[in-house]
């Protein structure tokens, strides 16, 4: 089943861009039973501009940033939908990713550029589902998790 709708807007569609998503998605879906859910996740590739763009009109921050994650649940409307069988399609919600930062921070942390996007999207993932990195116990179970997954794909740091 395919779990993700894949936009490129104002960059060139990249068919590593979008296999590597593909396979990051997919584990993140199996990792927190939301395979066979009829859920999809819309995830957008673009530039700082547009990231800029989203972030000012949705957060009122005017400034690039990396990864922007807009969940259409709560916390706890996700674990209902984790258990539940719906008929309904649903959008789990949106991750939109400014490929200049990846390509910037993977450089900055000696890392792969494959490594920082499928981090990118394990991150925004996690949020879609409700967890967040404000408080520091918070921040430790969503780490945890992120950290599981890229481990499962082998996709580490270098």
């Amino acid at each position: 089943m395919k779990y993700t709708d894949i936009e490129y807007l104002n960059v060139e569609p990249n068919d590593m861009y979008s296999n590597l998503t593909e396979k990051v998605i997919n584990k993140c879906f199996e990792t927190e039973n939301l395979v066979d859910k009829n859920i999809t996740i819309s995830i957008i590739f673009t530039t700082p501009i547009d990231i800029q763009a989203y972030n000012k009109e949705y957060r009122n921050i005017d400034r690039a940033t990396d990864v922007l994650s807009f969940p259409m649940f709560e916390k706890d409307e996700v674990e209902k939908l984790q258990k539940e069988k719906s008929i309904v399609p649903e959008v789990l919600g949106d991750i939109i990713i400014n490929l200049s930062q990846v390509k910037m921070q993977a450089d900055e942390y000696g890392h792969s550029f494959e490594r920082e996007l499928a981090y990118m999207l394990v991150h925004g993932f996690y949020h879609l589902m409700g967890y967040d990195h404000i408080k520091e116990d918070d921040k430790k179970v969503m780490r945890e998790k992120e950290e599981q997954v890229l481990k499962d794909l082998n996709i580490n740091r270098e």
